[in-house]
């Protein structure tokens, strides 16, 4: 069974800083491409990053997402990552990590505020 798990969330004062995972199972992760996505309250998906698979040679980020957010992934660990940084109000959302457009984890939390 493909899994997805993000973590990481949380509430983050504007400036600060966090870091989110994706772990995953039941297929092989080195394979596949993952992206993160989120959704504000109120609002629609917004894709945030993508990392292609095996080296992570490829990285793609949403415009308003460069500079401040990190894509990354451990292929030993089956794990992708989201570092996020200078986090502001309108980055509250649920995040989510995604392989291809049918497997997705439940979403992680971020509250930006202070």
């Amino acid at each position: 069974e493909v899994q997805l798990v993000e973590s990481g969330g949380g509430l983050v004062q504007p400036g600060g800083s966090l870091r989110l995972s994706c772990a995953t199972s039941g297929f092989t992760f080195k394979d596949y491409d993952i992206h993160w996505v989120r959704q504000a309250p109120g609002k629609g998906l917004e894709w945030i990053s993508s990392i292609d698979s095996v080296r992570g040679r490829r990285i793609y980020y949403a415009d308003s997402m460069k500079g401040r957010f990190t894509i990354s992934r451990d292929n030993t660990k089956n794990t992708a990552y989201l570092q996020m940084d200078n986090l502001q109000s309108e980055d509250t959302a649920v995040y989510y990590c995604r392989r291809g457009v049918t497997y997705w984890g439940q979403g992680t939390l971020v509250t930006v505020s202070s």
